[in-house]
Parts: C-alpha cells; sequence; structure tokens
C-alpha cells in the first residue's frame, strides 16, 4: 500500500496537496478526481453516529454516555460499542467517527464529563483501546479525543494547561498511548488547548511521542476551528485542518512552502497520511479497503439496553432492591425527568435517536398504566422544553410535525421543510440566503396556562392563534462554537389557552454569519406552587407500595461549551426526595445525570441507583434493574462527592488565562486517599443483588521486574442468584524513593458466577509498576498488592518483590 501512496502522491502539485489538508465543508473532505479520491465523511459522536445533519428525519443509534459505559468496567462491551458505532457510521456513508473522548474526569465540574469514561488513566485505556477496536472493525475510522488536556470547557479554546511531564505520560497520555500503540487508531483529533504555553495543534507533542515513538501512521485531526496558524501548525505533526472550506491553510500553506517557511515534505507527509487513511477507509477506487467484508452488526437497540443496564450503579440498597412485581399494587413515579429523561448530554455528543423510552412509560408498560402513577414533584430545569412531537400537527400536511419555511432578508420564500420535531439545529445545511427561521404548527394545548417560548441565539417573535406573544432578541454570552449555540437562552410568555388545538408561528432571525442556527420550540414547566406539588408528590408516595423519585440535570447544566459551577441538583429536587422518603420508607431514587451530582439525602433512602445518560432504550433499562430481570453491573469510574467542597474536588477554571494541574499524578481516587478525605462513594464503588466474599490471594512472592505478574483471587457467591463481581486490584508503595500516589489501580476481573466459588486472574504489566523519569523505569523492591471491591474495600493484600 505504501508504495502505491507514494505513487498517488507524486501525482499531484503543491497546490493540488494543499488542496487536500483543508476540508471541503463542515464535515467532509475534499475529493481528487485526478488519483481517484472521493471525499471522506467525518461525523460526530462519541455515543451516537449522527451523520452530515441534526435531522430527526433521518434519526441515529443513540447509546448511553461514555460515563455509563464507563461505569460498566467491561473492555469487551467497550467493542461491542464501538462495533455498533462502526455499523451505523456505515449506514449513514460516515467514515470517520470522532470519538472516542478519552480525556479524563480530572474535575466533576466539567461540562463534558458525562462524554468521557472514567478519572483513571488505566480504566479509561482499556475502554478506549476496545473501542476504537470495535469502530474500526467495521471499515470506519476512530479518532480518540481531544489531543490532550481538554478536560474542562472552561476558556477551553485559550487555556494554557500547565502540567509536568510525568504526569502527562503516566495519566493524560496514558489513554492516547493504548488507543494508538494496541488498538492502531486512524486518526487522532488535536484539542484547542494549549499544552505548557504552546496550543496543541502546534505542539510538539504530536510528533513526540505521538508519531515516533509510538508509531501513529494515521491522521491528526483539529478540532473544529483549533488550528489558527499557517506554518507553526504545518511544521508541526497536524494534518488536516477542519471544518472547511475556509482557514489558515490553502493558498498561505502553498505560499509557505514557496517562502522556504514550511518543507514540502511536511505537505507530503501530511497528503500520505490523508490517502492512507482514505484507503483504509475506501475512499481510493485504486486501493482496497482495509475492512472489505465488516462482520454482521448486532442489534444496536438492544445494545443500548444492555448497556445502559451494565452501567448502572447501584450505591445504596436496603434491602429495597429488585422489587417483585407480583408484590406491587401500586408504584408512584416522581420527577420530572422520569418523563422526559435526559438520554445523552449537550453539544456535540447529542443525535436524534428514533424513540426515547422514558423510565415512566417502562414501567407503566411492564406493570401496568393502573398501577403505575406519577407526578412531577420538582422541576429540573425551568428552560424551555420542547414540544411533544405527538401533540403537534404540520399545518400544511396535516401529519405530525413542524412546517418550516426559510426567508430571505426581503421576505421571499427560500426553502421549506416538513420537519417531526420541535428541536431543529443546522450545521453546515442551512438553505443559502436564509435570514429568517419560520416555525408554524398546530399545538394540541391543554387548557390553562402555558409558559411557551423558544430557545435560540437571535430575535424571536412568536404568536398564538395570530396574537403576538414575544418580541425579544436573545444574546451570546460564549462563542458560538460553545455555550450560546450549543444552549442558546430560552424566553417564554404566560398565555392562556382554551384547550385543543392552537396554532403557534415562530419567527428566528440571526445575523450570524456562519451556516449555524439552532432552535427549540417549547413551553417551560413552571410549577404555581411547587411547595403544593412536592406535598401532593409526598401523598401520592404514602399511599403506594413504593415509590420512585428519579432527579437528574437538564441541558443548561451538562454540556459542552460550559463547566457546572454547582454540584447540587437543580431546583427543589432535594426538597423533593425529603418529603417523599418521609412519606415512604420504601423510596428508592435513580440520578438521572452524566456526572456526579451532590446527595446529601443518601442516607435517608432506602436505595440509590445512578443511571447517568442512558441512551434511547434508557428507562427500559431502568425497568429491567428495578423489578430485576438484569443486575445492575456498574461501579463508580469516578468517586461521587460529598459536599463538594472538598480539597479533593479540583477546579478547571484557569487563572490568567493558565490552569495548572497541581496535583500532579494524584488525580481522582488517588487524590481522595491523599488528602485523607471520603467521598461519599468511592471509585470502583457498586453493590449487585448478591452477596460476595474475598476468600483467597494467590501470586508469586518474587518476580522478575520485566515480566507480568499473575494474581489469582479465590472469591464466593454467598447469595441466592447469579450476579457480577468487579474484582479490582490497587498497588501501592509507602516507603519508595518515588513520589507516588496512595493506592493506584493496577487491573481488575470481572467475575459472573452463580452462587458458589469462583475464581479470577488478574495479570498486572509491568507498566502497572513503572513510572516515568525521562523514560519508563521500575524501582526494585516490594510493592503491596491491594484485592478488593473498590479503592476503599480491598480486604484481600500481598506483598510482591521485584528483582531488577
Amino acid at each position: 500500500m505504501e508504495r502505491d501512496i507514494q505513487a498517488l502522491l507524486g501525482k499531484l502539485d503543491l497546490s493540488q496537496k494543499a488542496r487536500l489538508l483543508t476540508g471541503a465543508d463542515f464535515w467532509r473532505t475534499r475529493a481528487e478526481p485526478a488519483i481517484g479520491l472521493r471525499a471522506m465523511v467525518l461525523s460526530d459522536g462519541p455515543a451516537g453516529v449522527r451523520g452530515r445533519s441534526f435531522d430527526e428525519r433521518d434519526p441515529s443509534l443513540s447509546l448511553p454516555s461514555g460515563t455509563a459505559l464507563g461505569a460498566t468496567w467491561d473492555p469487551g462491551l467497550a467493542r461491542r460499542y464501538g462495533a455498533a458505532l462502526g455499523a451505523e457510521a456505515r449506514r449513514q456513508g460516515v467514515d470517520v467517527v470522532l470519538g472516542p473522548t478519552i480525556n479524563l474526569q480530572r474535575t466533576p465540574l466539567g461540562g463534558r464529563h458525562f462524554e468521557a469514561f472514567a478519572e483513571d488513566p488505566l480504566l479509561t485505556a482499556e475502554l478506549a483501546a476496545a473501542y476504537v477496536e470495535g469502530v474500526q472493525a467495521a471499515g470506519v475510522a476512530a479518532t480518540p479525543k481531544h489531543f490532550v488536556a481538554n478536560d474542562a470547557e472552561t476558556d477551553r479554546f485559550t487555556v494554557d494547561n500547565r502540567i509536568d511531564e510525568r504526569t502527562l505520560r503516566e495519566v493524560h497520555l496514558a489513554a492516547f498511548e493504548a488507543a494508538v500503540v494496541r488498538a492502531r487508531a486512524w486518526l487522532v483529533m488535536s484539542a484547542y488547548n494549549s499544552v505548557n504555553g504552546t496550543t496543541m495543534t502546534e505542539h510538539a507533542l504530536l510528533r513526540e511521542p505521538l508519531s515516533r515513538e509510538w508509531g501513529f501512521d494515521g491522521v491528526v485531526v483539529s478540532d473544529w476551528t483549533a488550528v489558527r496558524s499557517t506554518a507553526a501548525a504545518a511544521n508541526a505533526a497536524q494534518d488536516l485542518v477542519m471544518p472547511g472550506p475556509e482557514g489558515p491553510w490553502g493558498q498561505r500553506l502553498v505560499d509557505a512552502v514557496r517562502a522556504g517557511e514550511v518543507p514540502e515534505e511536511a505537505v507530503d507527509e501530511k497528503v500520505r497520511r490523508l490517502l492512507r487513511l482514505a484507503a483504509r477507509v475506501g475512499a481510493l477506487d485504486t486501493l482496497p479497503p482495509a475492512v472489505p467484508e465488516p462482520p454482521p452488526a448486532e442489534d444496536g437497540v438492544a445494545l443500548a439496553r444492555e448497556v445502559a443496564a451494565a452501567g448502572m450503579v447501584l450505591v445504596r440498597n436496603e434491602n429495597a432492591l429488585p422489587w417483585d412485581p407480583a408484590r406491587l399494587g401500586s408504584v408512584a413515579v416522581l420527577g420530572q425527568n422520569a418523563q422526559r429523561a435526559r438520554i445523552q448530554g449537550g453539544g456535540s455528543a447529542t443525535v436524534r435517536p428514533r424513540e426515547v423510552v422514558s423510565p415512566l412509560a417502562a414501567l407503566r408498560s411492564a406493570l401496568g398504566a393502573e398501577v403505575v402513577r406519577h407526578r412531577v414533584g420538582a422541576t429540573v430545569t425551568d428552560g424551555v422544553l420542547a414540544f411533544d412531537p405527538a401533540e403537534l400537527t404540520n399545518p400544511v400536511t396535516g401529519e405530525r410535525g413542524v412546517r418550516v419555511r426559510f426567508l430571505a432578508a426581503d421576505g421571499t420564500e427560500v426553502a421549506v421543510q416538513d420537519r417531526l420535531a420541535a428541536t431543529l439545529v443546522w450545521l453546515d445545511d442551512l438553505p443559502d440566503g436564509t435570514a429568517t427561521i419560520e416555525l408554524r404548527t398546530s399545538w394540541n394545548a391543554p387548557a390553562g396556562t402555558h409558559h411557551v417560548g423558544a430557545a435560540a441565539l437571535g430575535r424571536l417573535v412568536l404568536t398564538v392563534d395570530g396574537t403576538e406573544v414575544l418580541d425579544t432578541v436573545t444574546d451570546a454570552e460564549g462563542g458560538l462554537l460553545g455555550g450560546a449555540f450549543l444552549d442558546p437562552p430560552a424566553v417564554t410568555a404566560a398565555v392562556e389557552f382554551g384547550g385543543g388545538a392552537s396554532e403557534i408561528v415562530l419567527r428566528y432571525t440571526s445575523d450570524v454569519d456562519l451556516p449555524l442556527r439552532a432552535v427549540t420550540l417549547g413551553a417551560a414547566t413552571l410549577l404555581a406552587d411547587p411547595d403544593a406539588e412536592i406535598a401532593a408528590a409526598a401523598a401520592l408516595a404514602a399511599e403506594s407500595d413504593v415509590a420512585l423519585v428519579v432527579v437528574g440535570t437538564g441541558e443548561t447544566i451538562e454540556s459542552e461549551g460550559f463547566d457546572r459551577t454547582s454540584l447540587a441538583l437543580p431546583g427543589r429536587q432535594d426538597d423533593l426526595v425529603r418529603a417523599v422518603a418521609a412519606a415512604n420508607p420504601r423510596t428508592v431514587v435513580l440520578v438521572n445525570s452524566g456526572a456526579p451530582v451532590l446527595l446529601p439525602w443518601r442516607d435517608e433512602v432506602a436505595a440509590v441507583l445512578l443511571g447517568w445518560f442512558g441512551g434511547e432504550r434508557f428507562g427500559e433499562a431502568v425497568a429491567d434493574v428495578l423489578l430485576g430481570v438484569r443486575e445492575p453491573g456498574g461501579r463508580l469510574p469516578a468517586g461521587w462527592p460529598a459536599t463538594g467542597v472538598e480539597k479533593s474536588v479540583l477546579s478547571g477554571v484557569p487563572s490568567d488565562g493558565v490552569l495548572s494541574y497541581e496535583e500532579g499524578i494524584h488525580i481522582g481516587h488517588r487524590g481522595w486517599l491523599r488528602n485523607g478525605e471520603r467521598p461519599a462513594y468511592p471509585f470502583g464503588h457498586g453493590l449487585g443483588y448478591t452477596d460476595w466474599e474475598l476468600r483467597e490471594v494467590r501470586m508469586p512472592a518474587e518476580v522478575p521486574a520485566n515480566e507480568p505478574v499473575p494474581v489469582g483471587v479465590r472469591l464466593a457467591n454467598t447469595g441466592a442468584r447469579a450476579g457480577r463481581q468487579v474484582v479490582q486490584v490497587y498497588l501501592s508503595r509507602p516507603d519508595s524513593a518515588v513520589e507516588r500516589p496512595a493506592r493506584w489501580l493496577a487491573g481488575w476481573s470481572l467475575v459472573d458466577a452463580p452462587p458458589g466459588p469462583a475464581d479470577a486472574i488478574v495479570s498486572l504489566p509491568p507498566r502497572a509498576f513503572q513510572h516515568w523519569d525521562g523514560g519508563w523505569r521500575t524501582e526494585p523492591g516490594t510493592f503491596t498488592v491491594h484485592i478488593g471491591t473498590s479503592v476503599d474495600d480491598t480486604p484481600l493484600s500481598q506483598r510482591v518483590t521485584l528483582r531488577g
């Protein structure tokens, strides 16, 4: 293949080569017919494949969030997850999936915490490698991102993250190394931020260790608009500028080569990498693809349900779960997210699924609508929630949906679309000449006062049955590719509806000189008397056999583009939980968030189940777990703080443009142990529906320093049903001559077993004992091996001595 690629490269002149290194548009690379190269399509992931548009008429599979996958601790499931995305990409004509997100969960306040797998480098690395292998087995390229240290959203375009070399190597580069060296990723995405004074698209790390030491032979694609220079980025190992067609390269790169500022060989190397990628995904008609016959795709919908259940973490259970359906005559389901569950995080991770199953709908399906009763109890957000498509009628077609008209500045009609949803986004597919977008629909509104409105960036004019109720302009508080575009501001007006169909018309005008628009038409859920609603929810719980309270976050809290400022649940949700728990001692709380939130009532309820953002079949997975059909298989991929003000809760907010990673190698649970603090729930914690005993560890007392250390564990399922245990192995060396964490994860094993004895084998690789000091070094001597079921629960231990 390499000889063929070199021959194709020889057919291109400098202008043609430079042209290939900037995208053709927002999502495609450029074609070059002279060498049989077609355009390649890139698509956002990492928990779905959107394709080139946010269009509900072409729905996409929505898998559970990165935190849910991380909580499975299951590389095999991660490989299947990646394979499902690879199959979805092929279905949509996508060549490159922009995922997985393998930055670390450095701080729970990080806005994209939900996209990442874990706070731990080893757990992230194992899942990352498996995900990449799964995607690429389908002949589709995976793109581990964001290289490197894009661990928070505040000032992400400009922040300079200061990180020492050892911390970079042992912590923040670890997952990228696994994805490249072991899984042979075909792309890597460079981040917006700087590291130690240099923006990542110009950074020496792209060459060393990425290309040279690790042997990466793929394409370094920029995060969108991250390349800001011509010569500096071109002289680094940055290969592809996205999006296009404009950018800092193009003709300017040609001029820089001719001026001697950039060697032409640097351009040639970038084009070689691009052509190698094209060959792998089948975009060169003269070379066979890397995977001529991809494996059959499994049922992605069933996988979404399986992953959601496998990632749920039962952190408390006072003999409350699982429920026995035969003994349930009445179930109170409470909370806004019970009915309108959050299945995915905001921003580039968002896709449009074909169908979403809420916990309320799934429980009613499983137990009967007459058994399961619901009240809102407390709202999650006061923002605009999109109208339910089932309540909308397109006034032109008479079918479900919305008529959308695109109008020029003079009011003439540019284009028309008949859409099926009330949340609409256009990314580079806005009809040319559009100045105003008009949404027209008939809403079957229940009688009463509704706070109708919209969320969008620009001028909003809203009429109801011909009467103007809103005319206002919303302003951006962040960059267009940041919070303001991904989470636009909302406005509402109180309108009295008499019941039945009402015509709603929204005109949205924006002067943004980019083909990007996002608008939501809907209503806010505002409770006239919040105290009375909580009291009514508690009363319903009191007269029910069991109560389920679903709490969580909304789009304005967890999203790309901004970080959180608090870990507290929004609104009156804490008050709701306390009132319901006081009314019914069999209260179960389901937490529907992508990242840690504070649970101040956690010891007042019978059970707490962490459901994350569970993908399109979230509700069915919740019902499966609550009713004991499936084991809640998850273990925490990050510790959950108790107060949010602990020293171990790190900040992602820079000072004077600089964010110092002062914790060094003591990230996550390592920091909690070092600081002598206890989280509400520690890293690795999780309960199941059976009981386990760890009984014996078998391992050598001494091994050569360059050989793996086998750790055998005898355990037993002492309960009455089959279950899963995650046997976790940690290392420590308090008398080391090298600064080390108090304890660090070295390996684990998943054990699925019926009642009775079982065995686990964990092989600890030499790297688990090594540290970085200009190279990977092993300190001979004795380490303590801790075996348990969380970082804070390690009942077995043994010492091992490394020789030489």
